[in-house]
């Protein structure tokens, strides 16, 4: 298999096998928003050649503070569809499935059964869907790391990998577990989790948030925080990445 040369970096840190493996591998991103967005575009830049990413949602400019896709040029557009596009800049040859779609129930059991997905990626903001796609995921054995809340958190040292029975100081990772343990589920997944206090003025209850119930200040490096370090996950699990061996450094002519 030839690595592009735009690959050159990841192949001197990683190898030739290991970026072989992740151009090989099979990747579904749900959630295109915050931490959705900056995570399927970190997994598409490590070489990972082929991918679905999902998002029903479209640009407002209040996600110009945090969201990759969002710019004041594409407010009005579907996330996935411009997200989608920065994707293929970035690798031409990825393949690539763009579903703007709303993933819950029946389109989630479809898109599973005939993904042949090698890792998923949770960032979906509502509890239901979310809880359902987690457990979608566990019945098909597929790998999957999800992501807790982000907002009202400002403290990136307090962004950690834990399993969700480990979460705490998060209302969502608080109702996930709970809905969780309804469906039979008590641990076994993996998550990205901030352990900060959240200032609970800094949530309001508005019909404006809808599906969700409420909105909650977001700082423009945390969701990319959050992201970064789910993709990072994956890549690592992908290509069996415990720890980088340091060799010998190598003249670039």
């Amino acid at each position: 298999m030839t690595i592009p040369y735009w690959m050159s970096r990841s192949q001197l840190l990683l190898g030739d096998t290991a970026v072989e493996t992740l151009m090989n591998k099979n990747v579904l991103v749900v959630g295109l928003g915050g931490v959705g967005g900056i995570c399927a575009e970190m997994i598409a830049r490590a070489g990972v050649g082929k991918m679905t990413i999902a998002d029903a949602d479209v640009v407002d400019l209040s996600n110009c503070n945090r969201q990759i896709p969002a710019l004041h040029s594409t407010a009005g557009k579907p996330k996935a569809e411009v997200l989608a596009v920065r994707l293929k800049d970035i690798n031409p040859a990825i393949e690539l499935t763009v579903l703007q779609l709303y993933i819950r129930d029946e389109i989630t059991n479809d898109l599973l059964d005939k993904g042949n997905y090698d890792y998923a990626v949770d960032c979906i903001d509502t509890l239901s869907p979310k809880s359902y796609f987690i457990k979608a995921c566990i019945d098909r054995n597929i790998p999957i790391i999800s992501s807790m809340g982000a907002g009202g958190k400002i403290n990136p040292l307090k962004v950690t990998v834990t399993d969700i029975s480990k979460t705490h100081q998060c209302n969502l990772a608080f109702y996930v577990r709970r809905k969780l343990r309804s469906l039979g589920i008590k641990k076994g997944v993996k998550v990205v989790f901030s352990a900060e206090e959240v200032d609970q003025e800094k949530i309001i209850v508005t019909e404006k948030a809808h599906p969700k119930k409420s909105l909650i200040g977001t700082i423009s490096y945390m969701p990319a925080i959050f992201g970064c370090v789910a993709a990072s996950v994956v890549i690592r699990d992908l290509a069996d990445l415990q720890e980088v061996q340091i060799g010998a450094v190598k003249k670039v002519v």
